[in-house]
């Protein structure tokens, strides 16, 4: 029988928390699914068994044993924990994205959508960026509480 290159042996520490993180029912499914997978392969049980019992690719199981091997039992996070981010807008781009929420949407449409506000913002050269995507709008929209549907509401 072939060694496998990345190898998990999970720590009785490792395992409570992995086995109380399932059984708590308040995290997402992916992060469940990824504990499921470490305990598994903790078991002994082989990637296309896991895979089948847990309705999951063959490569997220052997991705779970790679990242587990690299980075312990954070491995179950959705990103890796180290990951930065730099802030596309700042303070007064967020505020030019509001304001132009706020205008008329352009001619033809009932209202802006958030491809339609990215785009438009980078057009205008509100912003020192050559692009801008919907998530980040949305981000913006959502940590301002404003809403496209009914900016009323915001």
């Amino acid at each position: 029988m072939s060694r496998k290159k990345y190898t998990v042996d999970l720590t009785e520490e490792q395992r409570d928390e992995l086995e109380s993180l399932i059984s708590s029912g308040v995290h997402r499914i992916q992060k469940v699914t990824r504990a499921r997978i470490l305990l598994k392969v903790d078991d002994n049980w082989t990637d296309k068994d896991i895979s089948e019992a847990l309705d999951c690719g063959v490569s997220t199981v052997k991705r779970m044993r790679e990242r587990f091997t690299e980075n312990g039992i954070t491995a179950i996070q959705r990103r890796d924990p180290d990951r930065e981010y730099e802030r596309k807008l700042d303070g007064e781009d967020e505020a030019h994205l509001i304001a132009l929420a706020n205008s008329e949407p352009p001619e033809g449409r009932a209202r802006w959508t958030l491809r339609l506000l990215a785009d438009e913002l980078v057009t205008l050269g509100e912003i020192d960026h050559e692009s801008l995507s919907h998530q980040t709008v949305h981000e913006v929209l959502k940590k301002t509480s404003y809403s496209l549907i009914d900016p009323s509401n915001g």
